[in-house]
């Protein structure tokens, strides 16, 4: 079986529907398939959803503007997916609490553009905190999505729009010819197109020698105890130190996650289970009395800077959009504006470099923030 497009994304987690979902937006009559391995697996599956530039301490410069960019997005994007959809994705412009168990260095206090909040005064933004808290900063900025439902709707986005996504498909080979993509050599065949993105993750590395590794990530849900026409014990995210709380409104806390470098060591184990909750319970005491309801592991697909690879690859009809690791969710409006109008010739913004390490000497995507 040989299959054409116009567009073949490598992919189907966030990034490659993401992506296929805005180029069927800018060209309705583009030809868009999805290659999916197993769409269960995706990262984005495993993910908590934080929106969390700030929260997650990103250094000043490129890489931290990109996620502002995207931040900023969100709500224009999902409400996107909700006019197409029909369907949630539980956005949430709730602010994130980050307590701390140690007091800043240096000069962090006078830097921050986010509040600092004492020991006292954190625990009137929210109660119950651990001993341990000291104080801890306040990102109103930062937010959260229910990366399942977002996941779930931007799926059946891309199929309301006439993306073709075909599941259970395992690409073995990337065929190359003179600096060209020729066809891509799957188990279900082979399939053409004029431009090929190659999004699928920790994968990434199977099929082109780049520096992308897996990052497993174990986690788990509880459920919050509801109290009768009482708010839930925990309103916003809290990102502590090695862990996070993230709160549904439906009642169920993502707890994570941990980061461990296992190369493709599958499951949940004893002593991952074991360190989520420790460091929750430091966190939140409360919690350790709260059901269980689930927990689960995913890889994230990290790189050597933890910067990801945005821009054209080693062949000139060879798109890549991995290496996205803790951000996919936070970066998915942003990357799959900037690599539709890449891949449609439209008017890219110039820049200098980065989002991309230039010791692999890989080209980037021209990315320029004031222009986005």
């Amino acid at each position: 079986m040989q299959t054409t497009s116009d567009v073949l994304i490598i992919g189907g987690g966030i990034i490659g529907l993401a992506i296929a979902v805005e180029l069927k937006l800018k060209q309705r009559q583009l030809q868009v398939t999805v290659l999916s391995r197993d769409f269960a697996q995706a990262a984005s599956h495993a993910a908590a959803g934080m929106l969390a530039p700030h929260a997650e301490q990103i250094a000043p410069g490129p890489m931290l503007e990109l996620c502002l960019a995207s931040r900023w997005r969100y709500g224009e994007w999902v409400e996107k997916l909700a006019q197409l959809t029909g369907m949630e994705t539980g956005y949430n412009p709730c602010g994130i609490l980050s307590p701390v168990f140690e007091a800043p260095h240096g000069n962090a206090l006078s830097i921050s553009s986010n509040p600092w909040l004492a020991r006292e005064t954190i625990r009137h933004y929210q109660p119950g905190l651990g001993e341990d808290v000291i104080g801890g900063w306040w990102h109103p900025d930062d937010g959260q999505v229910d990366n399942r439902k977002l996941i779930s709707a931007l799926r059946q986005a891309a199929q309301s729009l006439g993306v073709r996504i075909q599941e259970g498909v395992t690409v073995q080979a990337i065929a190359q010819r003179h600096g060209q993509v020729t066809e891509l050599l799957t188990d279900q065949g082979s399939f053409q197109a004029d431009t090929y993105v190659l999004a699928n993750g920790s994968w990434a590395k199977e099929l082109l020698p780049l520096p992308v590794f897996p990052v497993k990530g174990q986690m788990m849900a509880l459920r919050m105890p509801a109290g009768t026409h009482q708010p839930y014990p925990l309103q916003r995210v809290l990102f502590g130190p090695q862990t996070y709380l993230v709160p549904r409104r439906d009642g169920r806390l993502i707890v994570g996650a941990t980061s461990e470098r296992v190369d493709w060591e599958p499951h949940n184990t004893p002593q991952g289970i074991q360190t989520l909750l420790s460091r929750a319970i430091r966190l939140f005491p409360a919690l350790a009395d709260w059901a269980i309801e689930d927990f689960w592991w995913g890889f994230r697909p990290g790189t050597p800077d933890e910067l990801p690879f945005l821009g054209y690859g080693p062949c000139d009809n060879l798109v890549l959009a991995i290496g996205h690791y803790r951000n996919g969710i936070l970066l998915a409006p942003i990357t799959a504006a900037l690599i539709s109008d890449l891949i449609l010739d439209r008017n890219v913004p110039p820049s200098s470099k980065l989002l991309a390490p230039n010791v692999f000497s890989l080209p980037i995507l021209p990315y320029c923030p004031a222009a986005l």
